[in-house]
């Protein structure tokens, strides 16, 4: 009987926790999103959106690229979709990978 009410606390303790995480990774990213809003232009929201569902890494790069430029009070008004475009040219750059064979 005292096992099972320790099992069924330590269950209940567990839930909560993975509760209260789940609630401060919403908080997050309302808050991210309201940073974005105020950001960002419609189109670039969009185009950004976008990006979120096809690749997850240039989104999160993009992101990061954003509020950094916004921190450090490189972004005056707000960016348009043409601004967006030129910050994910610079992020996705990718390397170009030759090979040789002899």
């Amino acid at each position: 009987m005292e096992s099972d009410q320790k099992s069924l606390g330590h269950a209940r303790a567990e839930q909560l926790r993975e509760m209260q995480k789940e609630q401060a990774e919403r908080e997050s990213e309302a808050q991210l999103e309201a940073l974005l809003r105020n950001v960002l232009e419609e189109d670039a929201r969009t185009r950004l959106a976008n990006i979120k569902l096809v690749n997850k890494e240039l989104y999160i790069k993009t992101v990061q690229a954003i509020i950094y430029l916004y921190k450090s009070g490189g972004i005056n008004g707000k960016i348009d979709d043409s601004q967006l475009k030129e910050v994910l040219v610079k992020l996705n750059v990718k390397k170009k990978i030759n090979i040789r064979r002899k």
